[in-house]
Formats: C-alpha cells, structure tokens, sequence
C-alpha cells in the first residue's frame, strides 16, 4: 500500500503543481483583457468563456511596446517618460532598482548575475552558490583588496537572499550556468543537470 501511495504522489504532486502554476498565470494574464473596451470583450463575444486569450493579448502588447521602443522616435518618448518616472517620490526608487535586476536579467549584456560562485555561508566552514554582481564605485575603494559583490539566494524561493562583499580570493568560480543554479536553488539541489529520460525514482517503487 505505501509504495503505491508514494507513486502516486511522485506523478500528481509534480503534475498538480504545474498545473497550479499553469492556471495562476493563464488567469494573471487574462486580467488584461480589462484593458479592452467593455463590448469587445471575448466573453461578451463568444457564447462561453475561454481561457487563456489575455495570455495572446499580452504577448501583443509586448511585442507591439518592443516595437515601438527600437525606433527613434519610441526611444526618445521612453527615455523621457522614464525620466520623468525616476523623479516621482519613492515610486522612483522602486522603478530604478526593479529596472536594474530585470536589464541585467533579460538583455544578456554585462556580467551582472552571469557567474555563479561558491562563497564561504553561513559560517567559514560552509559553502553556498551565489551570483557575482556589481560592485558600487563608491565602495570599490573602500578594500586594499579585490573584492566582488555577491547574491546569495535562498531556498527554495531564490527571490529573497543576501547582498555581500566578500574577498575575490575566498571565492570559487564555477563552470554552471545561471539557470542550472536557480533550478539547483529552487530544488534544494534535488534536481541535478542532467536527468534521465526515465523517472527512476517513480520505477523504484514499482
């Protein structure tokens, strides 16, 4: 009975779960239908209700914004609506440094959050992985040594964590990629880099 009941949890834990999160962002998208006049939406349309159109709606948007802002014209209307949002009162501050971890996530320019690292954490004798950042320039001259500036995030949520300084030479460099890192952080390391093309642990309880 156990070994079956186990089973049974390694298929719908997994698929339950995904799916959750599959109907969490189908119905998070679908809010921007709202955006849409009231008599052209789909379920004043359509005779039923179908999910998942605002993810299409979203994607033309971004699509349409990314357009639009590779043109000269579009670049100047961001940049000046931009500035404008930078001086808005603590709405300004949470826009800049939101901006910053997202440029550094997506434009694939830089070597902010591009190498992973091993760093001395919690205590001397332990080891964690974390992303090399950017270190500030008014603290690069505070060290007589080179020191790198590190993301030490949590698990399983890899979201929250840890800003540090910590000397270059008490770090180690490793040759894994961002995504391999997150999915070992999120995981708990369960996930390794490359999986089977088979679920041994769901054969070994058949």
């Amino acid at each position: 009975m156990k070994k079956f009941l186990v089973t049974g949890l390694l298929v719908w834990v997994p698929l339950g779960i995904t799916i959750w999160v599959l109907n969490l962002t189908i119905t998070t998208m679908d809010q921007t239908l709202l955006l849409l006049p009231e008599h052209w939406h789909p379920d004043n349309l359509l005779p039923f209700h179908v999910p998942g159109l605002g993810i299409i709606l979203t994607f033309a948007i971004v699509l349409l914004t990314g357009l639009l802002i590779r043109n000269i014209f579009g670049q100047r209307l961001w940049a000046a609506s931009e500035k404008g949002m930078l001086h808005i009162p603590f709405v300004g501050s949470i826009y800049k440094g939101v901006k910053q971890v997202s440029d550094t996530l997506l434009s694939g320019s830089g070597n902010s959050f591009r190498k992973v690292l091993l760093v001395r954490y919690p205590h001397p004798d332990a080891w964690s992985l974390a992303f090399q950042t950017n270190v500030p320039n008014e603290v690069v001259g505070q060290f007589d040594e080179e020191y790198v500036a590190v993301f030490i995030p949590t698990t399983p949520s890899p979201v929250n964590g840890f800003y540090f300084f910590v000397r270059k030479s008490d770090t180690i460099a490793l040759d894994m990629t961002v995504d391999v890192a997150l999915r070992t952080i999120v995981s708990m390391g369960v996930v390794s880099d490359t999986e089977s093309a088979h679920r041994p642990d769901i054969a070994n309880f058949s």
